[in-house]
């Protein structure tokens, strides 16, 4: 399932090409699948709150600008690059985690784990 629609995602963001839009959004629901421990699609969308269907299409839209503009360093194979006394690194920062082998945000990751779908004790 798609937790955007294109509609939704324009209304409030254009970074993504519109031939681009779905299949990115597409990609970003997957990923809060897996951050979620497919939860949502355990339950069902339609039967989470509104607060938290509004939440996670609210991440789901800024999950897909977030990998559509930083695609190359989170496809990157690379953990740690380093060339004349300059290096970088890439994995878990001050403002990107990486959780369930997925890059995020941390504050999208943080708004995602407000809907109470990201705790691995559930």
């Amino acid at each position: 399932m798609v937790y955007a629609t294109k509609e939704a995602y324009q209304r409030e963001h254009d970074i993504i090409p519109d031939e681009e839009i779905d299949k990115r959004l597409k990609q970003a629901s997957r990923h809060i699948d897996s951050l979620t421990f497919n939860r949502i699609v355990g339950c069902g969308f339609e039967k989470l709150t509104e607060y938290q269907r509004d939440t996670i299409t609210e991440v789901c839209c800024d999950m897909a600008d977030f990998e559509y503009e930083n695609e190359d360093m989170i496809s990157c194979v690379l953990e740690q690059y380093a060339i004349n006394g300059v290096s970088m690194s890439f994995g878990n920062s001050w403002n990107v985690s990486v959780t369930n082998g997925i890059a995020i945000k941390r504050e999208l990751y943080e708004q995602l784990c407000s809907t109470g779908l990201c705790n691995r004790m559930l």
